[in-house]
C-alpha cells in the first residue's frame, strides 16, 4: 500500500491512538484530531518525536480544514456509558455535526472515509448474534440514546454521502474491545473489573451477571479495521470477536489472571443494558479474510500491566 496523508479524529482516545500507531507502522504520514473531551494525550506521548505524526487539538463539530488528506478515520466520539451520559449533547453533536464535518472534509480532498460505528446501533437485540442486516432495537429516547442514535445517524450520513456524492466509505461496527489504554475510570466491564480486582475491591456486577459480551483485543480490531479501509465494502461490518462470555464468566476470568481475591457483588441493573450481544462476523470473515486470533484469557494478560500501572499511577 502507497504512502497516504491520513486524518485520524479521535487520536488520542483508546482506539484512535492504537490506530494511529499502526497506520505509522505502515509507513504513512498521519495528523492525528482531538478535543481531549475523553481523549488523554498520554496515548500519544510517545509519537511526539514521531516526524510523520502531528497532532491538532480541534473540536470537529466546528469545520476545520488541515489541508489535504487522502483518507479519514472517524474515531471522535465519548464510547463509556460513564462518559456519554456526562457528555450527552457533545456526543450528540459529535455524531451529527462532527461527522458531516469530516464528510465533508473528506468529500473536498476525494479522501477514502471510514466510519466507527457500534454494536449499540442493535440496542438490546432481538436477533442473536447481531447480523449487519439486523436493524436493532434501541429505546431512542432513553438515558443510552445521546450515543446509541448519534451513531446511527453517523451510519446515515455516511450512506448519504456515498449514496448522493459518491463519496468512497466504510463503516465498522465495533463491539466491545479491550486492552492497553483503556480508561481505567471509564465504567466499561473490562476496565472496572481489572482495576477492582488489582485493587483488592468487590468486583460490582450489574445485575445477576447472566447478560453477555463478547471482548475482542485491540490489536485484533485494529487488523480488522485496516482491512475494511482497504477493501471495496461500503456497507456496514461487524468487528468483534463472536465468542460470547456471561458478565459472571468474565469477572471470575480477571480474578484468575489477576490473582485476586476479591468478591463479587451484585447490583441494580442500568436502564437499557443489553441483554446479549454477540458478532455474527461472517461478513467480516468472508470479505476480509478476518477474525480475531486473541482470546480472552491471554488479552488479559497482555492487559495486565498496563492496568497495574494504572492502579500504581491513580
Amino acid at each position: 500500500m502507497a504512502s497516504h496523508t491520513i486524518l485520524v479524529t479521535g487520536a488520542a482516545g483508546f482506539l484512535g491512538s492504537h490506530l494511529c500507531d499502526a497506520l505509522l507502522a505502515e509507513g504513512h504520514t498521519v495528523l492525528g484530531v482531538d478535543n481531549l473531551s475523553t481523549g488523554n494525550t498520554a496515548n500519544i506521548d510517545h509519537l511526539s518525536a514521531e516526524p510523520r505524526f502531528r497532532f491538532l487539538e480541534q473540536d470537529i463539530t466546528r469545520a476545520f480544514d488541515p489541508g489535504r488528506v487522502d483518507y479519514v478515520f472517524n474515531f471522535a466520539s465519548p464510547a463509556s456509558p460513564v462518559d456519554y451520559t456526562r457528555l450527552g449533547i457533545e456526543t450528540l453533536l459529535v455524531g451529527s455535526a462532527g461527522t458531516i464535518n469530516t464528510l465533508d472534509l473528506a468529500r473536498k480532498y476525494n479522501a477514502g472515509y471510514l466510519h466507527a460505528s457500534t454494536s449499540e446501533c442493535y440496542g438490546d437485540p432481538e436477533v442473536h448474534p447481531q447480523v449487519e442486516t439486523y436493524w436493532g432495537n434501541v429505546n431512542p429516547i432513553g438515558p443510552r440514546s445521546v450515543y446509541d442514535e448519534a451513531k446511527r445517524f453517523s451510519e446515515a450520513a455516511v450512506m448519504a454521502y456515498h449514496r448522493y456524492h459518491g463519496l468512497n466509505t466504510r463503516l465498522v461496527r465495533i463491539f466491545n474491545t479491550y486492552g492497553p489504554r483503556l480508561q481505567a475510570s471509564d465504567g466499561r466491564v473490562i476496565s472496572n473489573f481489572m482495576i477492582q480486582a488489582l485493587r483488592e475491591e468487590p468486583l460490582t456486577i450489574y445485575g445477576d451477571g447472566s447478560q453477555t459480551r463478547s471482548f475482542c483485543y485491540v490489536s485484533d480490531l485494529i487488523d480488522g479495521i485496516l482491512r475494511l479501509s482497504r477493501s471495496n465494502e461500503h456497507l456496514p461490518v461487524n468487528i468483534g470477536n463472536p465468542d460470547e462470555w456471561t458478565i459472571l464468566e468474565c469477572a471470575r476470568e480477571v480474578l484468575a489472571v489477576t490473582g485476586s481475591r476479591s468478591e463479587i457483588v451484585l447490583m441494580p441493573l442500568p436502564p437499557d443494558d443489553p441483554a446479549r450481544r454477540r458478532p455474527d462476523i461472517t461478513r467480516a470473515r468472508t470479505l476480509l479474510g478476518w477474525e480475531p486470533k486473541i482470546a480472552l484469557r491471554e488479552g488479559l494478560e497482555r492487559s495486565l500491566e498496563y492496568f497495574r500501572s494504572s492502579v500504581a499511577f491513580a
